[in-house]
């Protein structure tokens, strides 16, 4: 591998890193050689990605967290300080969505969309943040998505928090890169997963999407490491309040044929 992009000795926390993109993510920064620590709010699935993340020779820690509580968070930063001494990386996964007209969006379930993908992000830069700070260093990596740049059909809620997770990012940037803590994103195409493979392949919705993927063909989402690990790594050492989009050629999409 090459130098700069071996994360060996480095310590990386992943929130909702337990399933869908975050578990691959988690996996991945484990097999370029960080440390790694995966939390959601699912204790069973916290225990099962510990144990592969143990089985690639990597240390790990059980803890779970919900990103609607602060509280879950600095408890987990304690034992990630107990145990490692410091956390250089956090790469912040944890999300939901709801497709519904936005006419008769309920306004709670606009907040929670909001308080987990937006808010959580907010709460779990803050709280690692402080340490990155007072370490001179660190990296944040949060999860945008297409909708931070363009509308999908009642998605609304979503689209808002994506785009204020993009926002996000580079305000944190302008704040703390002077002081070493470089915050970026990723922003994922369309992927293929277990929760949307049906929606994919047997829907109009999944037709477009396809359509407007210059690529013919949906991600896969190991194909999402590489981002992970670079914008991770000391190879993206003068990069800082980036949106890294992986999609195919998406938001390139103009005519397809």
């Amino acid at each position: 591998m090459y130098s700069a992009l071996d994360l060996s000795g480095k310590v990386a926390v992943v929130i909702g890193g337990t399933s869908g993109i975050g578990k691959t993510l988690s996996l991945g920064l484990a097999d370029a050689g960080a440390d790694v620590v995966a939390t959601g709010r699912n204790t069973a699935n916290v225990e099962a990605v510990a144990k592969e993340i143990e089985a690639r020779g990597r240390q790990t820690l059980r803890v779970t967290t919900d990103t609607r509580d602060k509280a879950s968070l600095q408890r987990l930063l304690a034992a990630c300080l107990e145990r490692f001494e410091k956390v250089e990386i956090l790469l912040n996964c944890a999300g939901k969505i709801k497709r519904a007209p936005t006419l008769d969006f309920l306004e709670s379930d606009w907040n929670d969309i909001l308080d987990t993908n937006l808010t959580g992000t907010l709460r779990a830069c803050q709280v690692f943040g402080q340490h990155m700070l007072s370490r001179k260093s660190g990296r944040i990596i949060n999860i945008a998505s297409l909708n931070s740049f363009v509308a999908l059909h009642e998605v609304a809620a979503y689209a808002a928090s994506k785009a204020g997770v993009a926002a996000l990012t580079r305000a944190l940037a302008v704040e703390w890169s002077r002081d070493g803590v470089l915050t970026n994103a990723i922003a994922p195409g369309v992927f293929r997963t277990s929760l949307n493979a049906d929606l994919l392949d047997n829907t109009p919705r999944g037709n477009e999407l396809l359509m407007r993927t210059p690529m013919g063909r949906f991600g896969k989402v190991d194909e999402l490491v590489g981002a992970a690990v670079f914008l991770a790594s000391d190879s993206a050492s003068f990069v800082t309040g980036q949106i890294l989009v992986v999609d195919g050629g998406f938001l390139a999409s103009g005519v397809n044929q």
